[in-house]
């Protein structure tokens, strides 16, 4: 596994092939630990957070049937935006991994679940569950990893259309659940292959529509309309509420894999690779934020991505727990745990955006290419 981005010292060069895989060995002995344990605790966390969620929605909404005055409408849109952020952070993100699968309730199951966004559920899981988590941070693989319109690594060849890219990210952040409907389609791809004509993308795109056509009449019809005389202004309460939900999750996700320190691989890095390279490449390539459990919680647990991308697929309440667990094998291997405040991993995100979107100011020092053998073997 090669890292892409050209350092004086390969993070990777002091570790042995054996290291790797005891690395793997470790990691999958922290899994198989938290899915031997779970039960009724964690049931009762996401029903609780369900319950919290809907109520808080339900009763914004109430509020906001009397926003024609100020003080309703800032309560009505504080609770609104509060409702969106905790549906698609710690409940709709994590129900459509599959985390709460085990417990068989077809009310909270990753193939019954729709969530409160324009991206249709199959095709959301099948760009970030099967190919994000799959391929995370490999260029060219991985449509998260600037989300296909931004330059994201010195390796990548500059052009004048870069300049702009801090401009189409803060764009992207303020209509982010369309952005991420666009790339789920890959929607820019297919435009320029011509394959915006076949059955299967038109079939897609249409399902896509419908989901739209929901969420706008669901935000900007229904619920204004029943706020008779306050319709305005719950019209303006809901697109705030919106906004700032999509705001507040771009910075998170852009958090999880974007700060400075946080590595990018090439498509070749992954030939061949084996289970430890890939929790190898998982940690590297992922970062987190450090903060508060109400922080935590509002993040959807994305604060602890880089246990997230290690284990996707298991409670997102457990991962506080076993954060110090993975932290320790970080430091007992002599890697970097990249975590900051959320003030300073968002700076760190734009202030990465803004470098790349500028050439390269000096020719990169070639990398330390002394690899352990299994990863070596695995480039040849």
């Amino acid at each position: 596994m090669t890292v892409i981005q050209k350092k004086p010292v390969n993070p990777i060069a002091h570790l042995t092939a054996e290291d790797i895989e005891i690395i793997g060995k470790e990691l999958d002995a922290i899994r198989d630990r938290v899915i031997a344990d779970r039960g009724e605790r964690d049931a009762r966390y996401i029903r609780k957070v369900i319950k919290t969620q809907r109520s808080l929605e339900m009763g914004s909404r109430a509020v906001l049937l009397f926003s024609l005055f100020p003080p309703a409408w800032v309560v009505g849109t504080a609770g609104l935006t509060v409702a969106k952020i905790l549906e698609n952070m710690e409940v709709g993100h994590n129900v459509l991994h599959g985390q709460w699968d085990w417990m068989r309730d077809p009310k909270i199951h990753s193939t019954t679940w729709e969530w409160d966004h324009v991206s249709p559920a199959d095709q959301w899981k099948h760009s970030h569950n099967q190919l994000h988590h799959t391929y995370t941070n490999v260029l060219g693989k991985d449509n998260d990893l600037g989300y296909g319109i931004m330059r994201v690594d010195e390796d990548q060849k500059w052009h004048p259309m870069h300049l702009g890219q801090p401009l189409w990210n803060f764009i992207n952040a303020c209509f982010f659940e369309y952005g991420i409907a666009a790339y789920d389609l890959e929607l820019g791809k297919n435009l320029q292959k011509g394959r915006h004509k076949a059955p299967e993308f038109r079939a897609r795109a249409r399902a896509v529509g419908r989901k739209i056509r929901r969420q706008v009449l669901k935000d900007y019809v229904i619920h204004p309309l029943l706020s008779g005389p306050s319709f305005l202004s719950t019209l303006a309460a809901t697109f705030t509420a919106n906004l700032l939900r999509n705001l507040w999750s771009h910075s998170v996700i852009m958090c999880g894999h974007f700060p400075e320190g946080v590595e990018t691989f090439s498509r070749t890095s992954i030939e061949g690779e084996t289970r430890g390279e890939w929790y190898l490449r998982q940690m590297l390539g992922s970062a987190n934020i450090s903060g508060s459990r109400l922080m935590h919680i509002m993040t959807g647990n994305l604060s602890f991505q880089i246990e997230h991308h290690l284990f996707p697929d298991l409670p997102s309440n457990r991962y506080q727990e076993i954060a110090p667990e993975v932290r320790a094998l970080f430091d007992r291997y002599g890697l970097k745990y990249v975590t900051g405040s959320l003030p300073r991993q968002v700076f760190s995100a734009w202030h990465k955006v803004i470098r790349l979107s500028l050439p390269n100011r000096r020719t990169a020092t070639p990398v330390d290419d002394r690899r352990a053998p299994a990863l070596a073997s695995a480039n040849a």
